[in-house]
């Protein structure tokens, strides 16, 4: 018996119906379209970043229970929750992992196409949480040198071997995967300012998959690089015309979209929500996954950039995700961002791939190094 319980759910929430549905009736709806109507009888709401929870949307609903299957919180008014107690729970960490492998697949696509080797390109991680460790041990396993950058943490945690922002941005290579605020001693809101984007160099690479924000668009635009790989942005959907055709990669805000990284968010949510009821959980639903990729048989020719590559391309392509919204007109640019977003393609996380060993130790090392299962 399905007990006499309501939750609604942003229908990009993958197996809603599935994971909640013994809790619950449940509700899916695009999480653009979830107004304070929807929750008249709501006791609990489940929502992606599409959806700004705040007073006007619960003022007035019996929502007890809100949780959110991304790692965003600035689509949440968390002041709000706590003063009305209700309870909040955010899926922190729950997309790491694909946003890592974005990065990562990104920047081989690049020793490949900009002739340059990993081992020993100057890779700079400003924000060293739960993306910023996955990329760090990534990159580590392509020998690449790693700057590290987060003043939070060497503050409450006394980290060495870290450095101060204008020493990151010497980097070769600079991504920034803090998260985005604007106050306190740290606050993230354009940290890559004018003045300091005054420093880079045009032989310098810059990727955000963090937060747009983070980085001052207006004066990155204006900014020589040698390439922009661009998936968070300002305004979403309505993106700056200007800074996207300085893009080399220009993605949706689909970093963390590896169909592994939704489950991971739904089930960490899914399991707040059975312990805040007290209710024992039910999981009946993995057999209704797709099935595994199939075995990758990669080509060895003993140069990692390009053997890299190859392999990578068999499991995710960034270029397709690019092609999906590039158009010449940015009104039409502005629509694909959205449905892409609603209607994105599966793909697998590297650790969901079976890949044949080569029989080469130092490339079969790197590829368990990173994640796959060698067979």
């Amino acid at each position: 018996m399905i007990p006499n319980k309501t939750i609604v759910i942003d229908d990009a929430v993958p197996y809603a119906h599935e994971l909640f549905s013994h809790l619950g009736h449940v509700i899916t709806l695009p999480g653009k379209e979830i107004t304070r109507d929807s929750l008249k009888t709501a006791d609990a709401l489940i929502v992606r970043s599409r959806t700004q929870v705040n007073q006007a949307l619960l003022e007035n609903t019996p929502v007890e229970f809100v949780g959110s299957t991304v790692v965003g919180l600035d689509h949440i008014d968390q002041v709000y929750l706590q003063q009305q107690n209700i309870e909040f729970y955010s899926a922190q960490g729950c997309n790491a992992n694909s946003v890592a492998e974005y990065v990562i697949t990104n920047i081989v696509n690049l020793a490949v196409s900009k002739g340059f080797e990993l081992a020993g390109t100057r890779l700079a991680i400003i924000g060293v949480g739960h993306v910023g460790k996955r990329v760090a041990d990534k990159a580590a396993a392509l020998d690449m040198t790693l700057l590290l950058n987060d003043p939070p943490r060497v503050e409450q945690e006394n980290l060495t071997g870290f450095v101060d922002l204008d020493t990151a941005l010497s980097a070769d290579i600079i991504t920034v995967h803090t998260p985005l605020n604007y106050d306190g001693p740290h606050p993230t809101h354009h940290l890559l300012s004018a003045d300091k984007l005054r420093r880079i160099q045009p032989h310098q690479i810059i990727i955000n998959a963090a937060r747009g924000g983070i980085i001052d668009e207006q004066a990155w635009s204006k900014t020589p690089t040698a390439a922009n790989i661009i998936d968070c942005w300002e305004n979403e959907p309505n993106i700056d015309e200007t800074l996207y055709q300085t893009a080399l990669i220009a993605t949706p805000h689909i970093a963390g979209h590896a169909l592994d990284a939704k489950i991971a968010g739904s089930q960490m949510v899914f399991s707040a929500l059975c312990q805040y009821w007290h209710t024992e959980p039910v999981i009946d639903w993995p057999s209704i996954l797709p099935t595994p990729p199939d075995l990758i048989q990669p080509s060895f020719t003993g140069k990692l950039e390009t053997d890299l590559k190859a392999l990578l391309a068999q499991c995710y392509q960034p270029e397709k995700d690019d092609l999906a919204i590039r158009t010449n007109n940015m009104i039409e640019t502005h629509k694909k961002y959205e449905y892409y977003r609603r209607h994105y393609p599966i793909h697998r996380e590297w650790h969901q791939h079976r890949v044949q060993k080569t029989g080469h130790k130092l490339f079969d090392n790197c590829l368990y190094s990173l994640g796959f299962k060698l067979i």
